[in-house]
């Protein structure tokens, strides 16, 4: 037998080929129920479950130890008082003083100018007053290491006749590294916006910084600082507005400066600002503090002008009959 009769044989007695349904290479068909019934689900899914906390267990324990390499580059080199710098700018000017009002955290505070004309509260107060050509009177109650849920202490700390033209709000850093919950912010922040307009104040919302700018503050955990404070930011402006007050974006305004130039926007400690950086935020702040202060004292003129016109329409109706007119 030759080599092609063998062939002919071997592949005649050959079984006829199994031919399988369309599909992956090797898939062995649907299942019936018996056979998933057999996999053993519980199994399956705790291992999955395990596996999944382990790995959020991993992350959080390497964010922690990098939270605790930021606070160690960063520390405390500037102490947490700021310069104090309460008093009467401009006092030569004409006029009454406009009281301007700083509640927050550290960069209202001005936590990191070396003196107090370059503090945050300083740069407005003299901005204010070179716009409005009248003294400011500067009040600050904002405190280093202050959150949102503070601003109702900071308040309830003025006296009850104090009654300002317009006040600036700075918060939100403390909220982020502290994982403040947004909501609790923002409500806070709203309560804050009450009140003041209560008092009768014009409200200016300087938002959270971009905190993506602090070198200092390792990957990833920087950028996850950056996503929260832009997200906090966002929920500051939208509340500020829907309740009357003036949202100023800083990290719109001035943000790509202290990515750009860390060195001469930030302090010593890489975290607050230096002089130059507090000098570019009040200049970001100034426009909106000034219309807002502007705004109060015009219905401060026409409240006064309504009460002078209704003591002297009083007057007229109390004279005698028949006494002259002027």
């Amino acid at each position: 037998m030759d080599a092609a009769d063998r062939g002919q044989t071997r592949s005649s007695s050959l079984p006829a080929p199994v031919r399988r349904p369309p599909g992956r290479p090797g898939d062995r068909g649907p299942r019936d129920a018996g056979e998933w019934s057999g996999v053993p689900w519980a199994g399956v899914l705790g291992a999955t479950g395990i596996a999944i906390a382990g790995t959020a267990l991993a992350v959080r324990l390497a964010l922690g130890r990098q939270a605790r390499i930021a606070r160690r580059r960063i520390g405390k080199p500037l102490g947490e008082d700021a310069v104090p710098a309460d008093r009467v700018w401009r006092p030569r000017l004409a006029g009454d003083p406009v009281d301007l009002l700083l509640l927050g955290d550290s960069l209202a505070a001005g936590l990191g100018a070396p003196r107090r004309k370059d503090t945050l509260g300083g740069r407005l107060a003299k901005g204010l007053a070179r716009r409005l050509h009248r003294p400011v009177r500067l009040r600050t109650v904002a405190i280093v290491g202050s959150e949102s849920t503070d601003l109702d202490t900071q308040l309830a700390s003025l006296e009850t006749d104090y009654l300002p033209h317009v006040a600036v709000i700075v918060v939100g850093g403390n909220d982020v590294t502290h994982r403040i919950p947004v909501s609790l912010s923002v409500q806070h922040l709203e309560d804050a916006i009450g009140w003041l307009h209560a008092l009768g104040a014009g409200v200016v919302v300087g938002t959270c910084p971009d905190l993506g700018a602090l070198r200092p503050v390792p990957q990833p955990l920087r950028a996850i600082a950056s996503r929260m404070s832009r997200r906090l930011a966002a929920a500051q402006a939208q509340a500020a507005i829907e309740h009357g007050a003036t949202a100023v974006d800083l990290r719109r305004a001035v943000g790509t400066m202290f990515f750009d130039e860390p060195e001469e926007m930030f302090s010593l400690d890489r975290f607050h600002p230096s002089a130059l950086g507090y000098r570019r935020t009040a200049e970001a702040l100034l426009p909106a503090v000034a219309a807002a202060a502007e705004e109060t004292l015009a219905e401060d003129t026409l409240a006064e002008g309504s009460a002078a016109a209704a003591d002297r329409r009083s007057s007229v109706t109390a004279e005698p009959l028949g006494a002259p007119t002027r």
